[in-house]
């Protein structure tokens, strides 16, 4: 451990180890790259882990190999235990589109010129029960986020630092999706009501918490030996995940017309 009191991956490992022999080191890195621990960096770009840091991941690693947690849930648990920052992690492009219910193709880089867009695309496959053809979906540069949804760059800050934005790393350049603008137009005709942004950060953990019951209840599809393909594993949680949307937007719906009623 250095004099700053902060450790190197290959000290984590080894801690780690003590309670996890079988951990391996790709492992933190992937769980990194989940967001389930946020170590710092040296000014070369080496990983520093702090006590706290470790704490994190051994809790995140005891949660989803003890108690089979899905990792979207370990992270509200890691953040609800006050282990983890409830900051957003900003994808690579790579991450981003294989979180996305279809495989990367192709990322082009735009060509400089005054004369052509710099919009990036990323193509995409749709699943092979589709059809199969190529969609393309366009990202934004900052400036046309900001004229597309009419909030400035301190207010588009704070809807990142809520995780209600989710741009990705495009040629060096941060890009934002259509669902990106879909969010921002929403959140901005709420803050003309007046709400408090701060408040909107909730809504995030509610669809998140969502997603981690679509995956506790799809879980059996994608364990080993299921005899069940990817592809049907796939179509059937998208499946449940429409059902669980629709049970949800009713019992909103009562609850709502109790609410009114008051």
């Amino acid at each position: 451990m250095s004099n700053q009191g902060v450790m190197r991956i290959g000290e984590v490992h080894a801690q780690l180890r003590q309670a996890f022999p079988d951990i391996e080191l790709s492992k933190i890195r992937y769980y990194e790259d989940k967001g389930l621990v946020q170590p710092s960096r040296s000014r070369k770009g080496y990983r520093l882990y702090s006590e706290r840091d470790v704490d994190c991941l051994r809790e995140a690693i005891r949660l989803a190999q003890e108690e089979f947690v899905p990792l979207r849930v370990v992270r509200l648990r890691l953040i609800e235990q006050g282990l983890l920052k409830d900051v957003p992690v900003l994808s690579s492009p790579r991450h981003a589109a294989r979180e996305a219910t279809a495989n990367v193709i192709s990322i082009p880089v735009p060509t400089a010129s005054a004369e052509q867009s710099t919009r990036p695309v990323l193509k995409v496959v749709a699943p092979s029960d589709d059809d199969g053809t190529a969609v393309e979906q366009p990202y934004y540069s900052q400036p046309e986020f900001e004229a597309l949804v009419g909030l400035d760059a301190a207010v588009i800050g704070q809807l990142h630092s809520l995780g209600l934005l989710a741009p990705v790393l495009i040629d060096r350049r941060v890009s934002f999706t259509a669902l990106d603008v879909r969010v921002g137009a929403v959140a901005g005709s709420l803050m003309e009501r007046g709400v408090d942004i701060r408040l909107l950060g909730s809504l995030r953990r509610v669809a998140e918490r969502e997603i981690g019951l679509v995956d506790d209840l799809t879980h059996p599809l994608r364990a080993k030996g299921s005899g069940i393909s990817v592809e049907r594993a796939r179509a059937v949680s998208a499946e449940v995940a429409e059902e669980v949307a629709a049970l949800r937007a009713v019992l909103y719906e009562r609850a709502l017309a109790d609410y009114l009623e008051r």
